[in-house]
């Protein structure tokens, strides 16, 4: 992307121009970004004058979710916001409370400071998260993410949400 640059060196290192490829430039501004999961800057060119912005990030160990028939894939934030989005349709969940579960499910799994994790973890996680924001996407997400084969196992599901709702009245 023009005017945007990815610095992935350490500190000290220099980031080239993307416009003119000179190697030195001044940082006009920097601020967190991302829920301070980023740094972005706003750089000077000093042959051009034009300016670009980067982005420093931590660089984390890839993460492998491993999938019910054994296969391994890498970790997809953009797959739980997905699934979560599906869960809240025509409910009233805003973007950002998509976001917030999405950020925190991703934030325990990393916590587990583990290369490989079950997706029946994340799958778990998204649920029990669900279930404190809203229980009709809860059950939504629990239908597809357990597969129920029939309505009596929809039904218990059920009951046992009902049953943890009335015993914390």
């Amino acid at each position: 992307m023009l005017g945007e640059a990815v610095s992935r060196k350490g500190k000290g290192s220099k980031v080239r121009c993307p416009f003119c490829n000179h190697p030195e430039s001044k940082v006009v501004d920097s601020r967190s970004s991302g829920e301070g999961l980023a740094i972005r800057r706003r750089r000077e060119c000093l042959a051009c004058e034009r300016r670009f912005t980067t982005f420093e990030r931590i660089e984390e160990e890839p993460l492998m979710i491993i999938k019910k028939d054994g296969r391994r894939e890498p970790f997809n934030r953009e797959k739980i916001v997905n699934g979560l989005r599906k869960a809240c349709e025509k409910r009233p969940l805003s973007f950002e409370t998509v976001e917030r579960i999405a950020n925190i499910v991703e934030q325990e799994i990393r916590k587990r400071n583990e290369n490989e994790i079950p997706s029946s973890v994340v799958g778990e996680l998204i649920m029990e998260k669900l279930k404190e924001t809203d229980e009709v996407a809860y059950v939504r997400f629990a239908s597809v993410y357990r597969q129920f084969k029939d309505l009596d196992i929809f039904m218990r599901e059920l009951e046992t949400l009902l049953g943890a709702k009335k015993n914390e009245e």
